[in-house]
């Protein structure tokens, strides 16, 4: 089964968040910070406002920053996912 989201909608996949910090210190599941990088997987066509189409700026492969609450989460082929407006992503990372 796949995604493809509808209007202005990112599918995502979380990237994994660093167990060790730079010093070598090595985290528990409950220290680690919820990941807000994500890698996108499929994006939507974008939306019409007052007659104008908006175009998508974000491609499938680009890494985006994506807010802590933002989204709703799939889950698809025992794989997580999550589904945000584009709005909702902060950043692209380069």
């Amino acid at each position: 089964m796949t995604l493809k989201p509808l209007f202005d909608r990112v599918v995502v996949k979380a990237v994994e968040a660093e167990e060790t910090t730079k010093s070598g210190i090595v985290l528990p599941g409950a220290a680690q910070e919820k990941p807000q990088m994500a890698e996108v997987v499929a994006v939507g066509e974008g939306k019409v406002v007052d007659g104008v189409k908006e175009e998508m700026v974000v491609k499938v492969g680009q890494k985006v920053i994506t807010g802590n609450y933002a989204g709703t989460k799939v889950k698809c082929d025992g794989t997580e996912y999550n589904i945000v407006r584009q709005d909702d992503i902060l950043a692209i990372v380069e």
